[in-house]
């Protein structure tokens, strides 16, 4: 059923214009913050305890709103592009800004660690880049319908790109690296894996450690590229700089130091829209001792 859902949502999508489409979806969103109690207050309580000393409950209930308003146009946009089989068509509506440091990255010969998050239509980030010849390798978790996961494989790889399942493909990731590819990798969220706690948003935060430690064994360059949607109804994707590894030597210092660096490009892109990352997810849940070593 939620696969047949799942594409008649995408067939509708295409049949509007995509601004009526992106407003409607956005509609349902803000529903969605009425009808789904448990993920609103998860969102209040987050926004609260990063937002609280700066700004008044109301603002913070208004911000929370459009969380929701936001999640719901961007699912809008990454359902409208999955039959985008052409970066033409693509750049219709997405823009690429600082290009140029993805370029000199791969330029170095190492293959590149891509940083993401769930910000935005973050889905189109691997789809833009696939289109554009990069070649992209998204790691992640396996949906839990089949259908629905192999529908997700298919569109990635109609773009260019791949899907690896996170803890089962490690050597072909390792591979892909040293053949020059480019491996996106998120780090954003709380989830049963290889963490260390860093700050994130001025609270220690449980965080995966697999592009740290995949940089200094291969040496590849970690490039955070985010997206967001824009008051035009533009989505911008945007290169940042290259993220500075450092190895001394101490492994665990090294991977504690470079992973607080690698997050806090992450904080910095969420910190500019605040509006448009999923808030409703537990991100501090872990606590100190309970982490995956």
């Amino acid at each position: 059923m939620i696969y047949w859902f799942a594409l008649t949502l995408i067939k509708l999508s295409n049949t509007f214009p995509r601004i009526w489409v992106l407003k409607f979806s956005g509609f349902l969103g803000s529903m969605a913050f009425h009808l789904f109690k448990e993920a609103r207050e998860v969102a209040l309580k987050n926004l609260t305890d990063v937002f609280g000393h700066q700004k008044a409950a109301a603002e913070i209930q208004k911000l929370a709103r459009k969380v929701f308003w936001m999640i719901g146009a961007n699912a809008a946009d990454i359902m409208r592009a999955v039959p985008i089989e052409s970066l033409d068509e693509l750049k219709r509506f997405v823009k690429i800004e600082g290009e140029e440091y993805l370029k000199a990255a791969i330029d170095k010969g190492n293959g590149v660690i891509m940083i993401s998050a769930h910000l935005g239509a973050f889905e189109l980030v691997g789809s833009f880049l696939g289109l554009a010849g990069y070649r992209p390798i998204a790691l992640g978790t396996a949906l839990k319908d089949e259908k629905l996961n192999s529908m997700l494989r298919k569109q990635r790889a109609s773009k260019g790109g791949e899907a690896v399942q996170r803890g089962k493909e490690t050597f072909r990731l390792f591979k892909a690296l040293k053949s020059g590819r480019l491996v996106g990798m998120l780090i954003d969220q709380d989830t049963r894996v290889k963490s260390r706690f860093v700050n994130f948003m001025g609270r220690p935060a449980a965080t995966p450690i697999g592009p740290t430690l995949m940089a200094l064994k291969t040496g590849a360059a970690v490039v955070p590229i985010y997206i967001s949607l824009q008051t035009d109804f533009t989505q911008l994707l945007r290169v940042n700089p290259e993220v500075t590894i450092e190895c001394t030597g101490d492994e665990e210092k090294d991977l504690i130091q470079n992973t607080q660096r690698i997050s806090d490009t992450t904080e910095k892109a969420i910190l500019e829209n605040p509006e448009q990352w999923v808030w409703m997810h537990e991100r501090w849940k872990t606590r100190p001792g309970e982490e995956i070593r």
